[in-house]
């Protein structure tokens, strides 16, 4: 298959995340739906982790299965490992420096100059230490960016493998992968956007997000699957595979402690436990339509 078809292959089976980014336009939903909107997600990312993992260790338990066979090398095993680890450490200790640092940006915002200052000098002082970007953002949008960018990576990963399947002829094969990616993705887009739901400026409105912004988080979170295609189709490389796979998996794991903490808030363990039913279950659901198809 040439890399034009390839491409659109990859343009379908990441365009379907924006399918459930509507999620996040919510207008105040009952503190019950938003429970379990935020534990659906919970249970989506937690088989995203296993579902990325999955996938990162088969190398490895490949070449430790060579290796016991006689025929594989140690230093393919120890080179898988050591990427597995760092991509998993990357991931996941980034996403900790990164809120770290967020965090200090916010409190030194928070900080009020002395009220002895001159008045001037006070509006200068607090214009100074007013957060800008990110840092400015609610926690619901900065967590929505986070599940976004850990989501781009798995996608990516997906990506080569339509288009390393694409590019070897196996057209079956990579039909049926954008079709179970393409569902993937809109259960995945939903996951992105949930934290949104009910988030509320300091004063207690309602903070809906633009469909700009939204459109953004599925650019971020659905477009590397495109990206993922024309790189796969140009050549295949299992270390880069795994590294992207479990560099999502880090991250992935950081949010999913985010998420469990907002839950936990909410203190509705019965909703907390349905919803990550729910997630899971649609997650495994998918992933079962891509293995009944023989992929």
């Amino acid at each position: 298959m040439g890399l034009g078809r390839t491409l659109v292959l990859g343009f379908i089976a990441g365009a379907t995340i924006v399918l459930g980014l509507p999620v996040g336009r919510l207008r105040r939903p009952a503190p019950g739906l938003r429970a379990v909107l935020n534990a659906t997600a919970v249970g989506v990312l937690l088989f995203l982790v296993w579902d990325v993992l999955t996938h990162a260790w088969e190398p490895i338990d490949a070449a430790l299965g060579a290796v016991r066979d006689g025929g594989g090398s140690t230093s393919a095993v120890l080179g898988y490992g050591a990427l597995f680890v760092g991509g998993l450490g990357a991931g996941l200790l980034s996403l900790v420096a990164y809120e770290g640092w967020i965090g200090r940006v916010t409190a030194r915002a928070a900080l009020s100059p002395s009220a002895n200052a001159p008045a001037g000098l006070r509006v200068e002082m607090s214009e100074r230490r007013r957060p800008t970007g990110v840092a400015s953002w609610s926690v619901a949008r900065r967590l929505a960016l986070l599940i976004a960018v850990g989501i781009g990576l798995h996608n990516f990963a997906e990506g080569l493998a339509i288009g390393q399947s694409a590019a070897r002829g196996e057209i079956a094969l990579a039909t049926l992968l954008v079709v179970g990616f393409a569902l993937h993705n809109a259960t995945e887009g939903f996951g992105i956007t949930a934290p949104l739901a009910g988030d509320l400026d300091p004063d207690g409105s309602p903070r809906r997000p633009s469909w700009a912004f939204l459109l953004g988080l599925g650019l971020i979170g659905g477009g590397p699957t495109f990206l993922g295609a024309a790189v796969g189709h140009g050549f295949t490389s299992e270390p880069l595979s795994i590294v992207f796979l479990t560099l999502a998996a880090g991250s992935i794991l950081y949010v999913v402690t985010q998420l469990l903490g907002v839950a936990a808030r909410a203190k509705r363990p019965d909703l907390l436990a349905y919803g990550l039913l729910l997630g899971m279950v649609a997650g495994f659901a998918t992933d079962a339509i891509v293995t009944a198809g023989g992929a």
